[in-house]
């Protein structure tokens, strides 16, 4: 029996077209580099963060990509209009004020469109296993019985990370539940997922996390999780920048 936490040697899959890039946080675990710039624009082995996410999305065979700005917003549009190729970007403007995951998600959703998207955190660095990453999630995505997909990594592979877990998931890769207080989860999320447009509703006004959407979704047993086969790091503060490119200097 094939299980969302097995690997495919070769997913065959329709990838979103649209990618969700969140790119509007403040980046305050990461100063003094954001200080002048925000988090996405820090370099890692060779280039900013964010073209490193672009990278994976052109490479998966996404078409079109939706950005949030907020802080530093000018060196943000700069980039992506100067520095991004190969990909359409949209830009969804959060100057006025920063929403989080959740309300830059809503504020965002007539961008999006009405089918299912890529959702990635701008400040993630991971290496493929295997497999692409993207197309194993698209394989695996079943619109029928799925509202969220979330790539996860073992805590112990977790490279940088400080956290004590963020999921459990059973052997179908159905998530079960969130790391209890005191507790530890065995699965960290490594900000890569796909979400259905039909998560983004009954919102609260203003910013809120993405948290509230998930947690429909498992309480309705519609969040799902695969086990990412590659690398992946907690690039947050800037004493992981040198344990990161460390570890991918070794191959």
């Amino acid at each position: 029996m094939t299980t969302l936490r097995s690997i495919r040697p070769h997913p065959q899959a329709q990838v979103p077209e649209t990618a969700m890039v969140l790119a509007a946080g403040l980046g305050k675990r990461m100063r003094p580099l954001t200080a002048m710039r925000p988090k996405p624009l820090v370099e890692v082995a060779g280039k900013p963060l964010i073209d490193h996410v672009f990278d994976r999305l052109r490479g998966a065979g996404v078409k079109r990509a939706v950005v949030n700005v907020h802080y530093l917003a000018d060196a943000m549009e700069a980039h992506l209009k100067h520095r991004v190729k190969g990909i359409d970007v949209a830009v969804s403007d959060e100057r006025a004020k920063l929403l989080e995951t959740g309300g830059g998600l809503v504020k965002a959703r007539d961008l999006i469109g009405d089918q299912p998207f890529v959702c990635v955190n701008s400040d993630n660095l991971w290496v493929d296993g295997p497999v692409d990453s993207i197309k194993l999630l698209s394989a695996l995505w079943d619109d029928a019985k799925m509202d969220a997909l979330l790539l996860l990594v073992p805590q112990a592979l977790a490279h940088g990370h400080r956290g004590q877990g963020d999921f459990h998931i059973d052997a179908m890769g159905r998530i079960t539940g969130r790391r209890k207080p005191g507790r530890l989860a065995p699965f960290v999320f490594t900000g890569v997922q796909i979400l259905s447009p039909r998560i983004i509703a009954d919102w609260p006004e203003g910013a809120f996390s993405t948290n509230l959407f998930w947690n429909r979704a498992i309480a309705a047993g519609r969040a799902f999780g695969v086990v990412h086969q590659g690398l992946w790091f907690d690039v947050g503060t800037p004493s992981a920048i040198p344990m990161t490119e460390a570890v991918l200097a070794d191959g």
